[in-house]
């Protein structure tokens, strides 16, 4: 189906390759191909798979990605694939210059996917895995039928985001989150206050018919009984929630099957959502040194330009990652290079000084190229940092005063974006609040048999945004499908603790007192 490469691009893909290998850049082998803007759309619906299960959500992806590039609204130069060996995917539509600009650009991907830390526990054979899940859930539609598997699907992709993305670089629990055993015994005979077996018997035979270290055996395996049933499920807040659910949900197997699958998945894709700035700032960074150092021509300058400048071009009150991720790389290389960094630096307060630092300086020993300091540190920062720490490390109040890094607001008065605060602190406040956790809410579950009756209580860590409470709704009532019983999510919204509830007819929120619930507060 798809069409070879042509031979003068599969000779600059080698060019290419060699002068990044030259600059630094460590690959793993790269495959590429070259789709059709259908194809692409194919693919692209798929998330850069050639195979994933059947759902209905990635047709309703592929018509949406195919009216765009057929009306002009969107184009997809390419896509690359963070596996060993990297594929990637050129559009058979661009231009000589475009390919050998995402030939650049994809081998920067390459780099990080295999440098960066936050990559580092992913699976690099998601290939063959992608496949093998399509291969377990068709046999699941065989068996169970289209109809009931999507729905299942549905459910579980409600809920895909509440992982712990940490959790593969560190061991936050015990092995397993799964319910203490407090099976009761099955006693048809009667019991006395204490719950403790005892037959009928004559006065005279009684010490025969229940005989006393009988009895305090039994009083003993019923407090060891009671104290497991009191103890915390789970011990301690969980927040990797699909796992707290494959665990002790009521699933039938091909349920737990899906549902681990959706899991799988959603940690396979969650550094690409913590690292979107710094790594397309890495690879837009990369591509344009590879093009401007070594493989543009003059005829190809114009059509390069434009289309650079378009990926990167932004407006009042956007924020394109491509743009933020290189210029602020180009900001540390900068002060790397000139000495702009460390205590004497940090400690300048006159904004003057602080612009001019280095310009008049020479620092010793001081070489520009791959050998530089500013860029041997920001192959420090390609290792190291995901975008949080990335914005949170570097971000800086000249680079926002350059970069016009302002809260924008549209003024009906007037018809255009105004500024409307211009606090640095608030500035990175916000955008931190942006990215961490893909701004989305964190929660966790506190107790899994809330108030003694199997009922799913969670809670959410408020840090900055409030819950969406109609999303929050919407998600307890997926949840509840899995849980079977009523589940509980405690939240602050507006200062208040509301506690939101779904049985699975309705729903309902309270006003909760914060020491009655103070389960909620260990998140």
């Amino acid at each position: 189906m798809n069409k070879p490469l042509p031979k003068e691009i599969a000779q600059q893909a080698e060019i290419i390759a060699e002068h990044a290998r030259r600059e630094g850049l460590d690959f793993y082998p790269t495959v590429f191909e070259m789709l059709t803007s259908d194809q692409m759309s194919q693919v692209a619906a798929y998330g850069g798979f050639p195979r994933r299960y059947p759902h209905w959500r990635f047709g309703m992806e592929y018509e949406k990605l195919r009216k765009q590039h057929q009306y002009g609204l969107g184009r997809i130069y390419e896509m690359v694939i963070n596996n060993n060996p990297c594929y990637a995917y050129l559009l058979h539509d661009n231009l000589p210059v475009d390919h050998k600009t995402v030939i650049g650009h994809v081998y920067a991907h390459c780099d990080f996917f295999k440098n960066n830390r936050w990559f580092s526990k992913t699976n690099r054979k998601m290939i063959d895995e992608m496949a093998n899940h399509a291969t377990r859930i068709q046999r699941h539609v065989d068996r169970q039928g289209i109809e009931a598997v999507e729905q299942t699907i549905d459910t579980y992709l409600a809920l895909e985001n509440l992982i712990d993305p940490h959790s593969v670089f560190m061991r936050r629990h015990a092995e397993t989150h799964a319910a203490p055993m407090n099976a009761q015994k099955d006693k048809s005979s009667e019991t006395n206050g204490n719950n403790v077996t005892r037959y009928p018997a004559k006065p005279y035979m009684d010490r025969y018919i229940n005989p006393p270290a009988d009895l305090a055996s039994e009083r003993r395996e019923q407090l060891e009984e009671e104290q497991i049933a009191n103890t915390a499920f789970p011990e301690s807040p969980v927040r990797d929630v699909l796992l707290f659910l494959l665990q002790n949900a009521p699933l039938a197997d091909w349920e737990a099957d899906i549902l681990s699958i959706i899991r799988q998945e959603a940690y396979y894709f969650a550094p690409q959502g913590q690292t979107k700035i710094l790594n397309e700032g890495w690879a837009s960074y990369w591509h344009s040194t590879l093009m401007t150092n070594y493989i543009l021509t003059d005829a190809e300058l114009i059509d390069y330009c434009e289309h650079h400048a378009g990926t990167l071009a932004t407006s009042p009150g956007r924020l394109n990652p491509y743009k933020l991720g290189i210029e602020l790389l180009r900001d540390i290389e900068k002060r790397w290079n000139t000495g702009r960094y460390g205590p004497e630096y940090d400690a300048c307060t006159d904004m003057t000084e602080r612009r001019k630092w280095g310009r008049d300086k020479k620092i010793k020993g001081r070489v520009v190229g791959k050998d530089s300091p500013g860029r041997r540190k920001i192959y420090e920062v390609r290792e190291l940092y995901n975008d949080v720490t990335f914005l949170d490390e570097f971000l800086t109040p000249e680079f926002v005063d350059e970069q016009d890094l302002y809260h924008y607001r549209y003024d009906p008065a007037t018809g255009k974006m105004v500024v409307v605060n211009r606090d640095f602190n608030q500035i990175k406040q916000q955008m931190l609040f942006m990215l961490t956790n893909h701004a989305q809410p964190y929660i966790y579950v506190v107790d899994g048999n809330y108030r003694n009756r199997g009922e799913l209580y969670l809670a959410h860590r408020h840090n900055g945004p409030d819950l969406e409470i109609k999303y929050a709704m919407a998600t307890l009532k997926e949840l509840q499908k899995i849980w079977k019983r009523p589940v509980h999510l405690a939240a602050r919204i507006d200062d208040d603790q509301i506690l939101f509830s779904f049985d699975g007819e309705k729903s309902s929120q309270q006003q909760i007192d914060d020491n009655v619930e103070s389960a909620a507060h260990q998140v």
